[in-house]
């Protein structure tokens, strides 16, 4: 199956690579034009992106763009309640992957806080993205299981998160596999972005991508929140 045979909304622009190595070369091009537009236009641009291991090579070649970091605040889609110097965290992703270079100057707005409990940290978390930037370029990826950001299937609060309507920015959520507690922007946050990149490779995330296109129900596959909406799907097999 090819990502063609899909029958993708009017919405959806699809940009089909070779490989991996080109996605990403070809994504974060894209992200780095975008984002010096923003610069040009106002004077400053937000970026948000996803986390975990795939990301990894795009936030590579992101980190050698040739614009005025200085004037970019980056943040994450959804975090591990973890501090930053754990493995796990993404903020540290960010800072062994993204910010060296000139993009060490880029303003970090992270989710992470401490707290007594998940759902204080989620709070002090959504005050804190109140100084967050109208966000210019938004990258989700998405789970075999339909999840994007740390917005997963049966989750707490995940109606709350999937609400287009929720004044929260910023919520705490449950993986159902993984151990680590998570932190989530909602919809209501990332559907705001000017710009969203969905970026998924091989035949796991096509099948997944196919069985999310194949209903409506968000709550059983929270990526349907976004299937609807202008995005662009970076895919390579």
């Amino acid at each position: 199956m090819a990502i063609s045979e899909l029958r993708l909304p009017s919405n959806v622009k699809v940009h089909e690579l070779a490989d991996s190595k080109r996605l990403a070369a070809a994504l974060a091009a894209d992200v780095a034009e975008r984002l010096s537009s923003a610069v040009a236009a106002k004077g400053q641009a937000c970026l948000v992106v996803s986390g975990g291991r795939s990301p990894v090579a795009f936030l590579e070649q992101l980190s050698s763009a040739s614009l005025d970091w200085s004037k970019v605040t980056v943040s994450l889609a959804d975090e591990r309640w973890v501090p930053v110097e754990h493995a796990d965290s993404n903020a540290g992703l960010l800072a062994r992957h993204l910010f060296k270079g000139a993009a060490a100057k880029a303003r970090f707005l992270g989710l992470y806080q401490r707290g007594d409990n998940l759902e204080a940290a989620a709070e002090a978390a959504d005050q804190a993205l109140t100084e967050l930037p109208p966000i210019d370029v938004l990258i989700l990826g998405m789970g075999d299981d339909g999840h994007t950001a740390s917005l997963f299937p049966d989750s707490p609060h995940l109606a709350e998160g999937l609400d287009p309507g929720a004044s929260r920015r910023c919520l705490p959520m449950l993986a159902p596999s993984v151990p680590h507690q998570r932190l989530s922007m909602t919809r209501a946050l990332l559907s705001s972005a000017a710009f969203t990149a969905l970026s998924v490779q091989g035949p796991g995330k096509l099948a997944a991508l196919r069985a999310a296109l194949a209903a409506n129900d968000a709550a059983q596959m929270p990526i349907r929140a976004f299937l609807h909406d202008p995005l662009d799907i970076y895919w390579c097999p």
